[in-house]
């Protein structure tokens, strides 16, 4: 129980309540911008995981349009950068609504950490575990309200204060390595790890502050590829699928 929050058991049924972690990249088909065919896939497949009863809460990225870091790299004020990551995150939580609701007919809420009145409600946890219990999915945006924090860990507290059991990251490669697979052909893809090995191997799958948020707290994260179709729906049906990320006890 968390927070009055009823949270199922993991099993052969799967997770009853999680939160899906999808890049900005990924939305914009490796470019600038919303690939329509990207974020139908994207839909689809999160149209199975719904009718399969999971309560489903997703945050997305912003990389397709801005990151701060970047902008930074280039000579704007960092917190100024971030701000428009933000705004980037949200057109991505618009755009995944409209597949939702327009092509599989399924209730949306996007709920933005940032006051954008006219597009999306402001973010408050116990309204967004009330939509969810209602079946309706809740799309996070705006990352966490603040500058200088990833959409990861907007990813790991917003699964944590949701009572969400798992965050669901999907990625590009099949799981957590023990090096760059597109570089290192040899490398190890592991089947389970804990957190702690992810942050002192220094194994780039999350932002550090978001692993030992996660870490913290015993918030497992399921790595998997989201490039495979129908990898969302098994990665919350409790399939054996990419990396378990836990921490014991």
């Amino acid at each position: 129980m968390t927070d009055g929050i009823s949270v199922g058991q993991t099993g052969e049924s799967g997770y009853r309540r999680v939160l899906l972690k999808l890049g900005g990249e990924m939305f914009g088909g490796g470019s600038v911008g919303v690939d329509p065919d990207v974020v139908g896939t994207i839909a689809r497949q999160l149209a199975e995981v719904v009718a399969n009863g999971v309560e489903v809460a997703v945050v997305i990225g912003g990389g397709n349009f801005f990151r701060g870091a970047e902008l930074q790299q280039r000579g704007m004020e960092r917190a100024r950068g971030d701000y428009m990551a933000m705004l980037g995150t949200t057109m991505n939580c618009l755009a995944l609504q409209d597949f939702l609701e327009r092509e599989h007919g399924i209730d949306t809420r996007v709920m933005t950490s940032i006051s954008m009145g006219q597009v999306a409600e402001p973010y408050i946890p116990r309204r967004a575990s009330r939509h969810l219990e209602k079946g309706r999915v809740v799309i996070f945006g705006a990352g966490t309200g603040m500058p200088y924090f990833s959409t990861d860990t907007a990813a790991a507290q917003r699964a944590l204060e949701i009572g969400a059991e798992v965050v669901l990251m999907a990625k590009g490669v099949d799981g957590v390595y023990s090096a760059d697979p597109r570089t290192t052909p040899s490398a190890e893809l592991f089947e389970s790890i804990t957190h702690r090995e992810v942050l002192e191997r220094g194994l780039k799958v999350a932002d550090a502050t978001a692993f030992s948020l996660c870490m913290d707290n015993h918030m497992r994260i399921l790595v998997f590829n989201l490039l495979e179709e129908g990898n969302i729906a098994r990665a919350a049906s409790g399939a054996k699928i990419g990396t378990l990320v836990s921490t014991p006890g």
